[in-house]
């Protein structure tokens, strides 16, 4: 009885998700078409009425943009310091990532499940829904969750860190898009999902184990697809390096995504709330951790709580550990001196 009504709820969840894409892919694909047959860029307005700020923007300003924009895409694990990497960046007068949209990843996970499906794959076909459509329609909905869910910047990023998952495929539908995934140890954090009690689907809170099978399982799907795009248009941020050596590395990549050096990312926590800084969510759990300075506080918080059973078998839990360049046996770990 009770797998006939998970059946049913499930079978609805689909009726009522697929109702829902086709009717945004209509309005998304009128979206694409009207940017298509203007012979001028569609104009970036600004949902806010305050200007970004008077370094970069004038009021009333506009940007163009397309699918062919040198868009920003950070993703990871959550809690491997994606929150912070956009805040960072937020700081930088010419940036704009903005909160975490949570649509951007269910689509593409429904495009995901639809590709996977090759009976599906016929359907759509036959009813001429075809790849073709369906990427026209996706970059248009996804450009237009990116830039009108914040203010207009010269620069636009977006902060969904599952949405990397699908990172081989948003290269594919902006060709111009570059991808910063962020690495963390994962002991580090799966401790802290189960220490703060952060809820991620999929993720038993009560099991050391099987957090980190599921970090693992993860890490190295969006590992794989960053290495598959390549080094030019993927690049690893381990969190460790970021809050030790947050100059070298903010240096290093803001040249990888061909913006201008600003000071102001080093110093992203006097930027909260101001007009054109970062602008937090009162609902994301790492909104009370990032409105402080880069501080190294957290690197070793996990040491001495997981459990022994887990820390003996974390090679084979966790074999992505040492593919990253961390060393599963070590407790506590090296990671480096801060700089001064």
């Amino acid at each position: 009885m009770i797998g006939k009504l998970k059946q049913n709820l499930l079978l609805a969840c689909l009726v009522i998700s697929s109702v829902t894409v086709f009717y945004l892919g209509q309005h998304a694909m009128e979206c694409h078409h009207r940017i298509e047959e203007r012979s001028q860029p569609v104009r970036m307005e600004s949902a806010k009425p305050t200007p970004r700020t008077p370094m970069s923007l004038k009021a009333n300003q506009s940007f163009p943009y397309n699918k062919d924009m040198p868009l920003v895409f950070i993703g990871g694990v959550p809690r491997s310091g994606t929150t912070l990497m956009r805040a960072m960046l937020d700081a930088h007068p010419d940036i704009r990532c903005g909160e975490e949209t949570r649509v951007i990843p269910r689509i593409l996970a429904v495009k995901q499940m639809w590709a996977r499906s090759s009976k599906e794959k016929v359907r759509l076909d036959e009813a001429g829904v075809t790849d073709e459509v369906l990427d026209s329609a996706m970059q248009a909905f996804l450009l237009e969750i990116i830039v009108k869910h914040g203010d207009p910047a010269p620069y636009l990023c977006n902060k969904d860190p599952f949405a990397l998952k699908s990172l081989a495929y948003l290269a594919k539908i902006f060709p111009n898009a570059k991808f910063l995934l962020m690495v963390r140890d994962g002991r580090a954090s799966v401790h802290s999902m189960i220490s703060r009690k952060v809820t991620i689907a999929g993720f038993d809170l009560n099991s050391y184990r099987d957090c980190l099978t599921k970090w693992n399982r993860a890490i190295e799907t969006m590992y794989s697809q960053c290495m598959e795009v390549g080094y030019k248009r993927c690049m690893l941020v381990h969190y460790e390096q970021l809050v030790l050596h947050p100059e070298q590395w903010m240096r290093t990549l803001l040249k990888f995504l061909n913006i201008p050096w600003d000071d102001a990312v080093l110093h992203h926590e006097e930027m909260i709330g101001k007009v054109g800084g970062v602008s937090l969510s009162k609902v994301e759990r790492s909104t009370d951790q990032v409105i402080k300075p880069v501080n190294v506080e957290a690197l070793s918080k996990w040491v001495g709580k997981i459990p022994a059973d887990v820390l003996r078998d974390m090679p084979v839990i966790a074999p992505m550990l040492a593919k990253l360049g961390y060393d599963p046996y070590a407790n506590p770990p090296s990671y480096g001196k801060p700089d001064q």
